[in-house]
């Protein structure tokens, strides 16, 4: 080694001991006791170990149970009212666009978007006019999706992609439009 330089690291554990570590060495060997004392010991920290068990789990339940109580999945009872029949809407994700049966809906109605995709797996995010996710699910390929939805104020909504799904999936959107017609598509695609 050149004089100056830094030892590398293989001489740093070839050096003996230094005396802090000699000497802790040494009493945690004086100090290792006998085969009572371990058990004494195990004994010890199971206590321990259920009082923060049943401590955990009297914290917990509460929050869980409260932080469940509010599901982004709408009760039977609890579900907006449709006005009119619930339409239909096909959406069809692809590399980088979004394929939708209709593109109008009445605000009120109930839609049933049966989400699929014709390559790789998509997410579709819908969003309203203050770019707020109101609702979302996947679009996977050979399977359909389905996601309700109640659309309660006018406005252009935009699907947007979810899961990044190659080169082009930042300008991967559609829109919905939210309005008050007199004639609404069918639940026909």
């Amino acid at each position: 080694m050149r004089k100056g330089s830094h030892m590398d690291h293989g001489d740093r554990f070839s050096q003996p001991p230094s005396a802090p570590q000699a000497w802790l060495f040494v009493f945690v060997a004086l100090r290792s006791g006998t085969e009572t004392e371990y058990q004494a010991l195990t004994k010890r920290a199971y206590r321990v170990r259920a009082m923060f068990f049943w401590a955990l789990l009297l914290l917990v339940t509460p929050v869980m149970l409260y932080s469940m109580s509010d599901l982004p999945y709408d009760a039977q009872g609890d579900a907006p009212r449709s006005r009119g029949a619930t339409q239909v809407i096909e959406v069809v994700g692809h590399q980088w666009h979004w394929r939708l049966s209709h593109d109008q809906v009445a605000p009120g109605q109930t839609v049933e978007f049966r989400v699929s995709s014709a390559d790789v797996n998509h997410g579709l995010g819908i969003y309203d006019r203050d770019m707020k996710l109101v609702a979302q699910t996947m679009a996977m390929p050979g399977y359909v999706n389905r996601l309700r939805h109640t659309f309660e104020r006018e406005g252009v909504y935009k699907l947007l992609c979810m899961e990044y799904c190659g080169l082009v999936h930042h300008a991967m959107f559609a829109e919905i439009r939210v309005a008050a017609t007199d004639k609404q598509p069918g639940n026909t695609p």
